[in-house]
């Protein structure tokens, strides 16, 4: 069976700098992880294919040709990916091959509109396709880019103060500093109590993803919760934590009392947020406050956030025409 598994030629996908590129880690799956070259809006994409037919014999084809193309696929429709970006370039003319040869190829100032996203349901991934066509079985080769988008600051970003109140039993305020937070950035607030007449056994809080795919009324929506953070024993810091075991104080707090926060996103596995991508998903990211009393009774509270991906230093003048303002 090995005989109709075979492929009588190889092809090799070799990108331009690609050794002085920088890589970006991406999880595959829970075991499987794997690193992709990292390209941006307006870059050119190029490098060289090398077709080498097997065991020197003579190759047949109709056609070679390379594609650059970005498509979004939904894991519930796995029979269908929506191409949003196909170019195209023929490397040969129908004919034959013997002997390996090389084809340069050069997709000059490709605008990459979308970042790239591995999400719970659905994926979008830029690619380099080669196919070479012949009359009994195509043979066809791809190899993954990954595709960041910068945003410059927003100009305006508000403050977050809201309340948990259960009437005559508890009354708390929480505020964070601002609302919309680049991929490396602090989020600082406060915890304020007013009124504590419940046992409050311990407090947590998170920072949810919440993906939404496809449209009504075939929706998809589902929540993660990339990480919990629990409060070190003085509780004028928070640390890190898995996502099963986080809490930012434990003990019951007393009227008056305040407890800082302090949550370094850096480090964590966090996207931006995407609106409408295409019309195909969006995901947007919560601060999720829950406090859980001595009957295991817990009271939530949530507030989105916005994040975006903000340029590095040396980078973000160079590129700054290209630049799109941070959602808001």
């Amino acid at each position: 069976m090995s005989i109709f598994f075979s492929t009588p030629v190889d092809i090799d996908i070799v990108l331009e700098d690609n050794d002085d590129r920088s890589a970006v880690d991406i999880k595959l799956d829970k075991n499987r992880r794997e690193k992709a070259p990292l390209y941006l809006d307006g870059e050119s994409v190029k490098g060289a294919v090398t077709i080498r037919p097997k065991d020197g014999k003579r190759l047949e084809h109709t056609g070679i040709k390379v594609q650059f193309i970005g498509t979004i696929e939904m894991f519930f429709d796995r029979g269908n990916h929506y191409e949003f970006l196909s170019l195209g370039q023929e490397l040969a003319a129908p004919g034959d091959l013997q002997h390996p040869q090389t084809f340069e190829f050069n997709f000059k100032n490709v605008e990459k509109q979308y970042e790239s996203y591995n999400g719970i349901n659905v994926k979008l991934r830029y690619f380099v396709r080669v196919t070479v066509s012949r009359r009994m079985a195509d043979v066809v080769r791809e190899k993954d880019i990954w595709v960041y988008s910068y945003r410059i600051p927003p100009e305006t970003n508000a403050s977050i103060k809201m309340d948990v109140g259960i009437e005559d039993c508890l009354h708390i305020e929480f505020e964070y500093s601002k609302s919309k937070y680049h991929l490396k950035d602090v989020i600082v607030g406060r915890i304020y109590f007013l009124l504590v007449r419940l046992k409050i056994k311990h407090m947590e809080l998170s920072i949810i993803r919440r993906e939404t795919t496809g449209a009504a009324p075939n929706q998809y929506n589902e929540s993660e919760t990339l990480v919990r953070f629990e409060a070190s024993d003085d509780s004028s810091t928070i640390a890190r934590h898995s996502a099963n075991n986080g809490q930012i104080m434990d003990g019951s707090p007393s009227r008056g009392e305040t407890i800082p926060i302090r949550l370094f996103l850096g480090g964590f596995d966090l996207t931006p947020t995407f609106r409408e991508v295409n019309k195909k998903y969006s995901t947007r990211y919560y601060l999720s406050l829950v406090l859980i009393d001595e009957d295991a009774r817990r009271y939530f509270k949530q507030s989105e956030i916005v994040l975006y991906r903000q340029a590095p230093e040396g980078l973000a003048a160079a590129q700054a025409q290209n630049l799109q303002i941070a959602p808001s």
